[in-house]
């Protein structure tokens, strides 16, 4: 019971130390725990869940509705009922967004640089801010006007964030490498002014910091479902904000004490010292649901299988 109480503390800390947005806690939940058993769940069910985090009922309904309203997630009605799942297009992010979550990603580094550049300057007839935004979350910089440059650009994602903001077609995607015949400055000089790496860094450090405590916690102790599902949702939260924000370079590129590989295990040992209690918990919440299978899909058993 000691040791209940202890984590049961660590959780009110969390929360109090850093409350999260209700809206953004929803979105974590949908793409950790709903998106894997079916992708839809009842609204009342959803209550359910959030309140196990003390949100309020009034509050989901508010996240939820905007949430809707901008395009990230469907709601279906049956009668009286509404059930909500992730929008088409918001559930093929997702995948990529989390991929980076669940997975520890080191290719071998070609030493080529992927580089974007906008014909004379102007970035085309797309959405221009929407290019901006989405190229910086996937760890482009813009190294010059109309030029963005990323020493190992996962090409997939780039596709699709072109197709999405209307720039297929539209700009010049070459690869560039140093010319050691040539006295110029090397690529990677613009590692320092353009990736602000010691903030995010930081942002693992504190993420070890906060979570190193909880680990010593769990380890080997048969969790309460609910305490399991709240404390799996925060570390992803909590987790994914630092891993959105992390332009993935190569190793060669990042700073010597880098922390990103540490903060991984440690998501991973705490995730999968919470994954079965919690699964319990989202089995009965998520089995009535309209869409939903109850049983999770092989893309959640393999999380943090390496």
């Amino acid at each position: 019971m000691r040791n209940e109480a202890k984590i049961q503390d660590w959780i009110e800390l969390c929360i109090t130390r850093d409350p999260p947005r209700a809206k953004s806690l929803v979105m974590t939940v949908f793409g950790d725990a709903i998106a894997p058993h079916g992708g839809s769940i009842w609204l009342g069910e959803l209550i359910a869940l959030m309140g196990h985090f003390g949100i309020s009922d009034r509050l989901v309904r508010t996240s939820v509705f905007r949430l809707t309203d901008e395009g990230w997630l469907e709601a279906q009605r049956d009668g009286r009922r509404s059930s909500y799942q992730l929008a088409t297009a918001t559930y093929a992010r997702f995948q990529h967004a989390y991929k980076r979550v669940y997975t520890q990603q080191s290719p071998v580094w070609d030493k080529h640089w992927t580089l974007l550049i906008a014909s004379n300057g102007d970035a085309g007839s797309g959405n221009k801010s929407l290019l901006k935004k989405e190229l910086s979350w996937e760890g482009f910089r813009q190294i010059n006007t109309g030029v963005y440059a990323h020493p190992q650009a996962d090409k997939v994602a780039l596709q699709d964030i072109l197709e999405r903001t209307g720039y297929r077609d539209q700009l010049l995607i070459c690869s560039a490498s140093d010319d050691d015949q040539l006295q110029g400055l090397p690529l990677h000089t613009l590692i320092k002014s353009h990736w602000q790496l010691d903030e995010i860094n930081a942002s693992y450090q504190e993420f070890i910091h906060n979570f190193s405590p909880l680990l010593k916690l769990i380890s080997n102790q048969d969790l309460p479902a609910p305490a399991a599902f709240v404390i799996r949702s925060l570390l992803i939260h909590n987790f994914r904000r630092t891993q959105l924000h992390d332009p993935h370079l190569p190793a060669e590129l990042r700073p010597a004490d880098w922390a990103g590989s540490k903060a991984y295990q440690l998501c991973r040992a705490v995730y999968q010292c919470c994954y079965q209690q919690a699964e319990q918990l989202l089995s009965e919440a998520l089995a009535g649901s309209s869409s939903s299978t109850g049983l999770a899909g092989d893309a959640l058993q393999q999380r943090f299988a390496d």
